[in-house]
């Protein structure tokens, strides 16, 4: 089931959360949505799942519209909010019995979806617990479960793994991997190193704008648009060199990195590659070039380059 946005502004007193942001996930898609705190992005998900009306704009959930059919669209939905309101007196084969008949799944189909929601979460050894005797990790899979009981067909996650452990995080993000393949999902996080394993696409909003949008390999392309390389030359001076890799035509600037005198930074001029000229210059000087390797723009440089505008 596809989620179209469409020119989606949400307003609060002076303060534009959301302005006028358009976009597409297709159905079977995972969508890792980024941005700094206060950027838009939780507001923009209880938008789609018609927790909050829009000031301006329309959202569809298949062919149902927020406005005329939000009914329709929460059937369809599972939303696992970032505070992961959970009932923490009650065990968790009661508390998902709870959310089946809120859900209003017949009743004869109970019992075998808390079980596949048992066995999908990981829950099996702490079916019969309260909730509050539970790990942070074990709630949030208690989350999941109440987001997934009624199969619907979008998946909303806020912050999924906020305050979980490295192991937690890594369990989490298997299980919405394998979710995400039958299911239209989107995903909000800080950590990104979990959105770019995790989503087959990245967005990233400030400001209440969409500043990016594309595969992680994408982002990285449009954000480099010069070649960096990282060269270590031995067997010359440091300053010889440094001073001789500038004179490369192709090269735009050197730096030593690391304080070490005999590797440098190189970037070489737009859409242009200094490779070979590099190569040329060390046989031209008798220099043995032993690292001659390609620096890749890491996601974390293009979101701060994005947000801290």
């Amino acid at each position: 089931m596809d989620i179209v946005v469409e020119n989606l502004t949400k307003v609060y007193g002076a303060q534009r959360a959301v302005d006028n942001i358009s976009f597409r996930v297709n159905t079977g898609e995972v969508l890792g949505f980024l941005g700094p705190n206060g950027a838009g992005k939780t507001t923009t998900m209880k938008a789609i799942t018609t927790y909050l009306n829009p000031t301006e704009g329309e959202i569809k959930v298949g062919e149902f519209c927020i406005y005329a059919n939000p009914e329709e669209i929460k059937k369809r939905i599972g939303y696992l909010p970032e505070s992961n309101p959970l009932y923490q007196e009650m065990a968790v084969i009661d508390y998902l019995k709870f959310v089946a008949r809120l859900q209003r799944i017949e009743g004869s189909k109970v019992n075998d979806r808390i079980r596949e929601m048992v066995e999908i979460c990981g829950l099996e050894g702490e079916k019969h617990k309260k909730i509050s005797e539970l790990s942070k990790g074990y709630r949030q899979r208690v989350g999941l479960a109440q987001a997934l009981i009624h199969d619907p067909e979008v998946l909303i996650l806020d912050e999924p793994t906020s305050g979980l452990d490295p192991n937690q995080i890594v369990e989490i993000r298997e299980l919405i991997k394998k979710i995400g393949r039958e299911k239209t999902v989107i995903l909000s996080s800080h950590i990104l190193a979990e959105v770019e394993a995790t989503c087959d696409r990245i967005m990233i909003i400030n400001k209440g704008k969409i500043v990016a949008d594309g595969t992680s390999e994408e982002l990285r392309k449009h954000a480099q648009g010069k070649e960096i390389l990282k060269v270590s030359i031995e067997d010359g001076e440091s300053d010889a060199i440094f001073e001789k890799l500038k004179t490369i035509e192709t090269v735009d600037v050197v730096d030593i990195m690391n304080g070490n005198n005999n590797t440098f930074e190189v970037q070489s001029k737009k859409d242009q590659s200094s490779k070979r000229g590099i190569f040329k210059l060390c046989v031209e000087n008798n220099w043995i070039l032993t690292e001659l390797t390609s620096i890749e723009t890491k996601l974390e440089d293009i979101f701060r380059e994005l947000t801290i505008k």
